[in-house]
This record gives structure tokens, sequence and C-alpha cells, in this order.
């Protein structure tokens, strides 16, 4: 059973070297560079990322949940791409540019369903699920020699791990299990694919993609844009890197913040997560000190009762801890037993300083009133968290007041505020401590792309 956190920075759970919860060597080269702030900003710099990033890495373009029957599909936007991805009846995922070959009209123009078909709403045009032409309308009228080729829909490549789709649009990339720079079953063991996704929403922020993910890179920040947080998260955490620009923190869940002097009284949202996990607080004998271990002592029994075997892959740590994982070079999922809150950081089409915030709440049902879901996933009245009904993504503009929550509400201000800092002439680039690698991390892998050195 996992012991009290000994919180000192560098933060080390003392996880056995080789597991997954181990603390990985901080990189001797990670130096002090300082970035050129422009990166934030600059139209040319965001054209060379279209040119020499975007189109060579994997994307994380959808998760597996949401196409399960032959025909269904889902778009992704990405700036000025949009693709579709569809389950054909030979069950495999395929992916395409959701681009009509005749004139380039979006063939889909809904983002998710299920079709037998695709047909170009433009002038008729009929693809098969596997991009394969089906018919042109009045095809006598073309000549045979301009459409010999068949032209369906433009493949891309497309692979899955652990619940997650991914695309590559040059088709240049390493198998996206070399890619990912993550130990072995990392993702597979949290069960993705057995989730539903119960919310997606995407609000438009203003300010840079790497503003955004910069922000969420980092715990630093939480004493003081979130102090609300105080009372129950470290924010003192595990920092890893690893190859290709991925990254992890290990955000302590369940207990105070080294900072708050009273670390005996227990805070009310400790209470909450005791009673989420089957605790009954009112016969609870120990401290603040205590609550974490004793979330993860109750979960392993639930688990077993609920006959969630998967338990069994997970450390104690990860019954209530969240594994904020970085997939390069823009998601950050937040990893849990119950669910995982998934976040993508999109970029504007044209705009440098304008992303989307695009997330997902993913939840593990199980069906008995004494499995409840997390308080931390902040869903609104009233949502179907089975997972028979795929909610519509939530879009929202950067002028409408999306329901984000309390804490990412505070993150929409933080990162507008930073945006037009960063434009300063007082300001020369980021000045990054330890407890930020994980973003000097993220640039540096960015930077070799863009020298072209990968």
């Amino acid at each position: 059973m996992s012991e009290k956190l000994d919180v000192k920075w560098p933060m080390d759970l003392g996880a056995p070297p080789g597991t997954l919860e181990a603390k990985m060597p901080r990189p001797d080269d990670i130096g002090a560079d300082i970035p050129d702030p422009q990166r934030y900003f600059s139209r040319d710099y965001m054209q060379q990322e279209w040119e020499r990033l975007w189109p060579k890495v994997w994307l994380l373009a959808g998760v597996t949940p949401d196409l399960k029957e032959p025909g269904d599909f889902i778009t992704h936007r990405h700036g000025h791409e949009e693709f579709l991805l569809v389950r054909h009846e030979d069950n495999k995922i395929r992916a395409f540019y959701n681009v009509c070959p005749h004139r380039g009209k979006r063939v889909c123009q809904v983002e998710q369903g299920n079709v037998p078909k695709f047909s170009c709403p433009f002038h008729g045009w009929q693809f098969h699920t596997d991009g394969a032409l089906a018919s042109i309308t009045d095809e006598e009228t073309y000549d045979a020699d301009l459409i010999a080729h068949r032209p369906g829909l433009t493949e891309i490549r497309c692979e899955t791990i652990g619940g997650l789709i991914f695309i590559n649009m040059d088709g240049n990339a390493p198998p996206l299990r070399e890619w990912i720079g993550l130990p072995k079953g990392y993702i597979e063991n949290y069960e993705i694919d057995k989730m539903n996704v119960i919310r997606h929403v995407r609000t438009e922020w203003m300010a840079n993609w790497k503003t955004g993910v910069d922000a969420f890179y980092e715990s630093y920040h939480l004493p003081h844009i979130h102090p609300q947080t105080q009372g129950v998260m470290e924010d003192f955490v595990q920092v890893d890197l690893y190859p290709n620009g991925f990254s992890r923190m290990i955000v302590p869940i369940g207990v105070k913040s080294h900072r708050v002097a009273d670390q005996e009284t227990i805070d009310p949202y400790q209470t909450f997560m005791m009673m989420e996990a089957g605790i009954d607080p009112e016969n609870f004998k120990g401290s603040a000190q205590d609550v974490r271990v004793a979330i993860q002592k109750a979960k392993r029994e639930r688990g077993e009762k609920f006959g969630l075997d998967f338990y069994d892959n997970l450390t104690d740590g990860q019954l209530t801890d969240s594994w904020a994982t970085g997939f390069f070079p823009n998601v950050q999922i937040g990893m849990h037993p119950e669910g995982v809150f998934l976040m993508r950081f999109v970029p504007h089409a044209t705009d440098p300083e304008r992303f989307y915030y695009d997330t997902m709440t993913m939840f593990r049902y199980v069906d008995d009133p004494g499995y409840t879901v997390p308080g931390w996933m902040g869903l609104p009245e009233g949502m179907d968290v089975t997972g028979a009904i795929r909610p519509e993504i939530e879009h929202f503009s950067a002028d409408m007041e999306a329901d984000l929550g309390e804490v990412l509400n505070q993150d929409v201000d933080l990162i507008a505020s930073v945006q037009q800092g960063v434009k300063s002439r007082g300001f020369n680039g980021p000045l990054w401590c330890e407890q930020e690698d994980r973003i000097r991390h993220l640039h540096r892998e960015i930077d070799r792309y863009i020298k072209q050195e990968i």
C-alpha cells in the first residue's frame, strides 16, 4: 500500500525502476535556453508548422468507442484540413481527407453518424466506406480518360492504440507504436476502448495553441491561479520526459498541497472523494494525510466488487492520481481508472493567436448505483453517462461563455492574458524552471521539426 507522500522537489513517488510509475531520470542536456517568443504569434512560424510539423506527426483524430459499428463515422478538423474517419464493413478503421475529388466540396457535412455510403451534397458523387468510388452522377457526360482512375476519397495513414485513433498526413512517419514515446502498456492498461464519450466540447480561445499547451503542462501555477485546488491536490508533481516529445506529470489527488499549513483537518472535497469511493466520512478515523491511501484501498476493494479486472494492472497511485500525459505535439490526457479527460489544442486555420480547445470526457460505465461519476469530471446536471447516446459536440466561439467548470474558466482568462503579454517588447522569451521541464521538452521537439532535423 502506498505510504504518505514525502513532498520535496524534485518529486519522486518512489516506484520501483522499470515500472510504469517509476521516475524517469532528468536528461543532462535539458539546458537553459530561452526560445524566441515569436513562436507564439508569428504568421511565418505558423506557416512553418503547417509545412514541417503538422503533416509529419501522428495526430490524435478520435477514439474507437465512437466507431463501434460498420458505417459509423466521425470528422475531425485540424486547421484548414478536415478528416473523415469511418469503420468499414471489414471492421477496419480508415481515414480520408473529407473532400470530394470532383470539385473539392466537403463530402460529409455532419460531425458523426452512420451511413452505408458517403454522398457529396454538391453533385451527388458517392463513395463506399473504404473510400472507393461508388458512382458518378451523369457519368456518360465525362471524358472517359478523365475519370479512368476511378477517383475515390484520398486515404491517409490511420492506426490505433488502446482505443485512440491517430492519423498521419505525409505517410513518412514511423509506425505509430514506434513513434509513441510511452512505455508498453502505458495506454492500454486504462482500457480507454471500453469507455464512452459522455461530453465533447470545442471552445475557441484567444491564444496560440502552444500558449494553451504550456499552461496545462505544469502545476507550478496551481497555487496562484487555482487556489481552490490546494485542499485536495499536490502541486509538487512527478515530472517524466519520454522520447519523441512525450511527457507526463503524476498529480497526487486526495492530499493537501504541501503549501497548506493545516495538514490534519480533512478538506470538504476530500470528504466528497471518500464518499465517491464508498468510505463513510463520519466513521473515518484518520487525518487529511491518510485520505489518499484510504481511497486507494477502497477503490481496490470496489474494483473486485464490480469485476473491474483491469484494476490489477494499475498501481495504487493510479487509482487516485491523475496521470496527465502529453502526446506530442498537441494533446494531453488526464488518465484515471474511471475515465479520461482528453484535450486537444487545435490550431486555427489562419490566425496564430487563436486555437480550439477540443475536449472529450470519457467514462467507463458500471450499472450499479454504488459506482458514481467522479466529481473531477465536472459534468453538468442531467447528462447521460451510460454511453447509450453519443452526445453532439458543443461548440463555443470566443465571445460565448462555455460551462467548462470553475478551474477551466480560470484558465481561459489566464491564457488570453499570457498571449497578450508574449507580444510585448518587454518580454524576451520564457524562463522555464525545472517544474516546467515538460514545456521545454515539448518546444525542443517542435524545434527539431521546424529546423527539419526530423
